[in-house]
């Protein structure tokens, strides 16, 4: 493994430069006189290697220059006549890149595809992303004849939980003669991928370079000062972790920050001590505020003297956080434009534009704003007016225009390109973006924002990783452009220099894979390897490998704790009788009255569950706690068999689901109301006059339904467990060791002996289930695609391939095998065009958690009797993957139904939004994965021609407006 850490030494220097004297008439040399800078000495590296004919895993900083690498693979292939595929994990990345290439390289020589886009694909340089390419890989296309090269640009997202396992099976499938070229941000287990790659690839080289070519400074945003994080002059490159001087290790972040300030040779990393007191005096203050005395007059009192000595140039202790305005006031006096602020959230991005424009900050000049009102114009012609302001283009036009934009997933594609274009240019100053910007978008800056270190990832608000602090800062410093890059935390109550030190500390972070077998890739495997085979690729994945070097680990764990359980048995000997025995009645007890606790806990939440499932659509319930505690109005039953969540109204007109965690204990009906047909939630008035429907029931203490039991079984629980406890008891007191007078320190050994002897025994399980994990899990795949009629038991014995399963070949998605028994029962049979749109919304659709509502009424009867089948088929599925253990397929989602439907009737696209919470670029994206599925449809082999027609047909219908607009710019 070459590892590349800084600058070269003199000798080093003159090694490099006769390498490059010789290297100056092949195929690199040819390459190197293209450009118009120096190679560095990673970058050359990693070109020789490709040259040579070896394949490269390269790991650098973001921001390093590892594209190059990919460029000079291109290169190789146009010069030996064979052909370069760029893949990226995301569509916006390989349109950029499409852009690029075909700017370098003529646009004849370059093509594109995406899963809804394809621009002349047969060109001898192909972008893609990788899931178009693993699709080619499994239909045996023609594309792939002469592919030389593969370039595999962001590879470190092989770890993404969702779509991370695809980068693993094109790895894995590419032909052994296809040079694969794999650029990662800096990871700390690059040996270890590497190694996994030269296992699968051949002859693969680890090129690592840890130096930022353009210093990187850290900052802390205190008001409107920007003031330095470390203590004297200290770079992205002065902060890495220094290894321990006996193990290797990288020394933990608090020891380095302690030894920094004891220590006077340099050694560490002392943070700015003014931070350090700023946030002492804070702590102090808010101590203070929060558990001091005085009533409401002294803390007037305290706030009037607080006022009085900022008025008077006082530095009081809690800070002023700048406003969104001043923060870019502020870098844009100290010459730090352009600049990206990371802000999780996206109204908060398009908040922050909207505020910026309203303090009436200009940060363009009058020519600037010329070329900028000329490119948007030009991005705009083709848009109808009447969708121009749905999508909210005056508002994002006028921040343009000002030198400001926003750059979020909920955005038009074409307005982000138009984005991305102005900001590389320097004619947009600064952009509001959320995190999925540091995805490799080519966007770097002078300057990185980051107003807060938390973020909300779906389910709680959690605390950014080093990883994904390095990752968001890397893109600050232009390489060619700036001297250096500035990273800058806003300090905001109780922030801690401390711990923004340790994020800034350029640790990295573990490749760890998320691959799995699913359905369509089993299927693929089995058709054109047999199953022997397949499981022998399947243990080939990077997954298996990184199980399988653990296990060594786990071994010597093991061995060691089994010479530790020989000593501890020795010591817990007892003269008068076994204590091995003695010391298992004791443990037997103790799991009994724990048993017992848990079981009362678990009795309680069922008889709360029992309630909820009984309730029914108008009953009227007392909500004791959660969110909106109070009378609400039943909307919904649930009677699933796990936790269920019946939707309510509040009586002060709030929608929500209620569950076990708003309950104190079961809940029963108060009265019972009728609620029209014509009911919709959606609706402030009829939500209104339901609630006060609810009022007047309760006013007039009117009785609930008769005949409803309110009955729940609160009786004794477990009495049979009760009665072992007292057994267990009586049979502890006549053992004979139960006298010993030595018993306690016996007692004490076997608990650490059966505390070590569970542990051991957890190792060698996991031991057990990491060996063949892989293999074991495309096992139980493979039972559930015979238990369906997509495997068959051939003559010889062997698994063959029924026509059902050949279907399933074709359909590549999250929701592959549901697809397939949709259109296997007949489910769009009876649809038209545009009932087909919608119901493949069905198939594609994911919405937020928050977003989950009540099932809507379907646009049609046939519509209606469809998602019925697929809702149907699901359930079941969950049942067989649940028995099967195996992961479960996510559940449909209708609340793209009516919006899919609309825009396949030919609505506008205000029409369409009304009453969703979509925005217009999300519901652009959504169509786009929807045409995907249905072209994917469309071209299965064998399909009735009826449904491939209408699918065609589908695609057509939907491929308009806006959604047309936005493929390429």
């Amino acid at each position: 493994m070459s590892s590349i850490s800084g600058p070269l030494s003199p000798s080093e220097s003159y090694r490099a430069s006769a390498e490059r004297t010789a290297e100056a008439g092949t195929y690199l040399g040819g390459f190197v006189r293209t450009l118009d800078f120096e190679l560095d000495e990673f970058q050359r590296l990693a070109c020789r290697s490709l040259q040579e004919g070896k394949g490269v895993l390269v790991a650098a900083p973001t921001g390093a220059g590892k594209t190059i690498v990919g460029e000079f693979a291109i290169y190789l292939a146009l010069e030996r006549n064979l052909k370069a595929f760029y893949t990226t994990p995301i569509k916006a990345l390989s349109n950029q890149k499409f852009t690029e290439l075909s700017e370098k390289y003529g646009a004849e020589n370059v093509g594109l595809l995406t899963g809804d886009t394809s621009i002349n694909g047969d060109a001898p340089v192909v972008v893609m992303t990788t899931e178009v390419l693993r699709n080619m890989l499994y239909a045996d296309s023609e594309t792939l004849d002469d592919l030389g090269f593969v370039v595999m640009d962001e590879v470190h997202y092989l770890a993404d939980r969702f779509r991370g396992a695809v980068w693993e099976e094109v790895i894995i499938h590419l032909p052994s003669e296809v040079q694969v070229a794999s650029l990662s941000a800096t990871v700390s287990n690059a040996e270890e991928f590497g190694a996994w790659l030269d296992t699968v690839r051949g002859d693969t080289d680890i090129i690592v370079s840890e130096h930022r070519p353009v210093p990187l400074w850290q900052h802390v945003m205190v008001g409107r000062d920007i003031v330095d994080l470390f203590a004297g002059e200290t770079t992205f490159d002065e902060i890495a972790p220094p290894a321990d001087a006996e193990t290797g290790a990288p020394i933990p972040v608090q020891d380095r920050l302690t030894a920094a300030t004891k220590d006077a040779d340099g050694q560490g990393f002392e943070v700015n001590p003014d931070l350090l007191r700023m946030a002492r005096s804070e702590g102090q203050q808010s101590f203070t505020g929060r558990f001091g005395h005085g009533g409401r007059s002294q803390r007037r009192q305290h706030r009037q003297r607080t006022e009085e000595r900022a008025r008077q140039g006082a530095q009081p202790g809690a800070v002023r956080r700048a406003s969104r305005p001043q923060v870019i006031a502020s870098l844009d006096r100290q010459d730090l434009l352009p600049a990206i602020t990371f802000i999780f959230s996206r109204a908060g991005c398009d908040a922050a534009v909207a505020q910026c424009v309203s303090s009436g900050l200009w940060l363009t000049t009058e020519k600037e704003q010329q070329i900028i009102a000329r490119r948007v114009d030009e991005a705009g012609q083709d848009i109808p007016s009447d969708d121009l302001d749905v999508l909210g283009f005056w508002t994002w036009r006028d921040g343009l225009l000002r030198g400001f934009a926003a750059h979020h997933a909920g955005m038009l594609p074409t307005f982000k390109e138009v984005v991305e274009k102005l900001f590389v240019e320097g004619l947009v100053k600064a952009v509001f973006a959320t995190e999925t910007l540091a995805l490799g978008v080519n966007m770097p800056a002078r300057s990185v924002v980051l107003e807060k270190l938390d973020k909300f990832n779906g389910e709680a608000h959690v605390d950014i990783t080093a990883g994904e602090y390095t990752q968001l800062t890397g893109r600050a410093g232009r390489r060619g452009i700036d001297v250096e890059g500035h990273a800058v935390v806003l300090w905001q109550p109780g922030t801690d220099p401390a711990a923004v030190a340790g994020l800034a500390s350029r640790r990295t972070y573990p490749l760890n894979s998320s691959f799995r077998p699913t359905y369509n890739m089993s299927i693929n495997l089995l058709a054109q390897f047999g199953r022997a085979r397949a499981r022998e690729i399947l243990e080939s994945s990077f997954a298996q490998f990184q199980a399988d070097r653990s296990v060594v680990g786990l071994a010597k764990q093991v061995r060691s704790r089994e010479e530790s359980l020989a000593g501890y048995a020795k010591s817990m000997t007892c003269h008068l009788g076994d204590f091995t025995e003695y010391a298992r009645l004791r443990r037997e007890l103790s799991d009994a009255e724990n048993i017992t606790s848990r079981s009362k806990t678990r009795a309680h939440k069922s008889l709360n569950e029992d309630s909820l499932a009984r309730l029914m659509p108008g009953d009227v319930v007392d909500v004791p706690g959660g969110r909106a505690p109070g009378p609400a109005i039943v909307l919904s039953s649930d009677h699933s068999g796990r936790e269920p969540r019946p939707a309510i109204l509040t009586l002060d007109n709030q929608l929500r689901r209620i569950g076990t965690e708003d309950l104190e204990g079961p809940i029963a009906p108060l009265t019972r109301i009728r609620i029209p047909k014509s009911f919709n939630a959606k609706v402030p008035k009829a939500r209104r006059d339901l609630a006060s429907s609810a009022r007047n029931a309760l006013r007039e203490n009117r009785p609930p339904a008769p005949g409803r039991s309110t009955d729940f079984g609160l009786g004794s629980v477990l009495p049979h467990q009760e009665k072992r406890i007292t057994e267990l008891r009586r049979a502890l007191r006549a053992h004979p060791c139960h006298g010993c007078s030595e018993r306690e320190d016996h007692a004490r050994w076997s608990e650490r002996w059966w505390k070590l002897r569970r542990e051991t025994d957890a190792l060698a399980r996991q031991i057990q289930g990491r060996t063949n994990t892989i293999a074991k899990t495309f096992d139980r795949v493979c039972d559930v695609l015979s238990a369906y009629g997509y495997l068959e038991a051939g003559a010889d014995g062997r698994l063959a391939i029924s026509p059902d399963g050949q279907r399933l070949r074709r359909i590549y998605g999250e929701k592959d095998l549901l697809i397939s028994q949709a259109l296997r029962l007949g489910a769009l049979n009876d649809l038209d065009a545009v009932e087909v749109a919608a119901l493949a919304s069905v198939l594609v659709y994911q919405a937020k958690r928050e977003d989950r509502g009540l099932r809507p009424r379907m646009p049609s009867i046939s519509l209606e009797s469809s998602v019925d089948v697929v809702i149907r088929e699901w359930s079941a599925l969950e049942d067989v993957e649940e028995a099967n253990k195996l992961p479960l397929t996510a559940e449909p989602e209708l609340g793209l139904v009516w919006p899919m439907y609309k825009w396949a009737k030919g609505k506008h696209l205000q029409e369409v939004l009304n009453g969703t919470d979509l925005a217009a670029g999300d519901f652009v994206r959504w169509v786009k994965q929807v045409i995907d599925l249905l072209d994917q449809l469309a071209k299965i082999p064998g399909l009735d021609p009826r449904v491939s027609r209408l699918c065609a047909e589908a695609i057509s219908l939907i491929r308009r407006g806006v959604v047309a607009y936005s493929s390429v710019l």
